[in-house]
C-alpha cells in the first residue's frame, strides 16, 4: 500500500512485524534512517549495527553523523502478491536537517490585536476531503514539516486550508489570502525566463536538478510560525518549515538557490 504526496512515495511496509511508514527514495545512493526512529521499530538496534569506516554525509546545514549499517527486511504488503526485500540501512545520528542561515521572517503591516480576517474558522470539508486531509497531515508531521498547537497555547491567527484535486490525487493547500494581503512584500529580484534561456544559449550539456520539497528547506523564525498556523477540522497545526501559497516565498527561495548556487545561476 501507498500514496504520493508532493514528489515523496510514502509506502506502509512490515518492519519487525509491524507496520511503518517509509518514505522511499529509489534513485538514492543509500539509504538513511535515524536513529530516534530505527529505536521506535527496533528497540535493540545498537547490538546489530555493522560499523562504518570512511564515509561521509552531509547536509546543506552540517554534517550528519553515520552509526552503522543495519540490515532489516521489509514486506510489502499486495493483495495478491506480498514482496519481500531485505534492505541495507545507514544509520544517522541525526536525520533531519534544513539549511542554515535562510531563516524566514514574516512581517506584517499592522499591530496587535490582528484583524478578525487573520483569525479564520477551518472551511467546511466532506468526508472524502477530511480523509485526505488527515493523511497529509499526518505525513508532514511525520516529515517534521508541521507540529500540532496545545490545547494551553495562544493563537492569534489562523489560516484555514483548501484540498485541491487533480486526476484522483489530493493536495493540501493553505488559504493564506488574508495573511498576504498584511504582509510586507520582499522585494528580492526574481530571474526573467528570457534571461535565464540566454545564459544557457551556448550551453552544451543541460540538466536539471530535483529540489523535492523545496520550500520546506527553509526554516521559520518564531514569530512566522505563530502566523502561520492552520486550522482544520483535527485541531490547529504550526508551519515549523516555509510553506508555498504566502507572499514571499518566491523571493525566500530565490535568495536561497542564489546564495547556495551563486556560480550556477
Amino acid at each position: 500500500m501507498g500514496y504520493t504526496a508532493g514528489k515523496s512515495s510514502i509506502s506502509i511496509v512490515m518492519v519487525e512485524n509491524q507496520e511503518e511508514k517509509v518514505n522511499l527514495d529509489t534513485g538514492a545512493y543509500c539509504t538513511c534512517v535515524g536513529k530516534s526512529y530505527l529505536k521506535t521499530i527496533v528497540p535493540d538496534w545498537d547490538n546489530k549495527p555493522i560499523p562504518i569506516q570512511g564515509l561521509k554525509f552531509s547536509s546543506e546545514s552540517e554534517s550528519m553523523k553515520p552509526l552503522g549499517i543495519i540490515d532489516l527486511t521489509l514486506l510489502f504488503p499486495h493483495p495478491s502478491k506480498c514482496t519481500r526485500l531485505k534492505v541495507e540501512f545507514v544509520v544517522m545520528d541525526n536525520c533531519t536537517s534544513a539549511i542554515i542561515g535562510h531563516e524566514v521572517d514574516i512581517i506584517l503591516n499592522v499591530e496587535k490585536p490582528y484583524p478578525p480576517l487573520l483569525r479564520r474558522p477551518a472551511y467546511p470539508a466532506s468526508p472524502r476531503a477530511r480523509e485526505a486531509l488527515k493523511v497529509h497531515i499526518e505525513e508532514l508531521t511525520y516529515l517534521g514539516v508541521l507540529r500540532k498547537v496545545g490545547h494551553n497555547e495562544q493563537v492569534e491567527v489562523t489560516t484555514p486550508v483548501i484540498m485541491n484535486w487533480h486526476n484522483g490525487k489530493s493536495r493540501m493547500v493553505g488559504d493564506f489570502r488574508a495573511l498576504n494581503t498584511y504582509t510586507i512584500p520582499d522585494r528580492y529580484p526574481i530571474p526573467r525566463i528570457h534571461e535565464t534561456l540566454t545564459q544557457l544559449s551556448q550551453a552544451k550539456v543541460i540538466t536539471a536538478m530535483d529540489s523535492l520539497k523545496g520550500f520546506h528547506q527553509n526554516v521559520l523564525k518564531v514569530n512566522a510560525k505563530k502566523l502561520l498556523r492552520i486550522i482544520v477540522h483535527c485541531g490547529i497545526f504550526e508551519y515549523l518549515r516555509m510553506p508555498s501559497g504566502i507572499k514571499n516565498a518566491p523571493s525566500h527561495y530565490q535568495r536561497m538557490m542564489i546564495t547556495m548556487f551563486p556560480e550556477e545561476l
